[in-house]
């Protein structure tokens, strides 16, 4: 399976709770922290609400 490279880049304050639940569980934390995910289409709709916040990436 495709793998994306997700990488956080702004940070979740002011932000509603829902945009830091999901940050959470897409395992991101931090600023300028990384995670490798499968490009799945649960993964990719979490990603779409808070783009804003990330800067993502496909990996070989």
């Amino acid at each position: 399976m495709p793998k994306i490279s997700v990488k956080q880049i702004k940070s979740p304050i002011g932000r509603n709770s829902a945009q830091r639940k999901i940050l959470i569980s897409l395992g991101l934390n931090k600023i300028n922290r990384v995670k490798v995910h499968n490009d799945h289409p649960s993964i990719l709709g979490m990603i779409d609400k808070i783009k804003h916040l990330l800067k993502v990436e496909k990996v070989n």
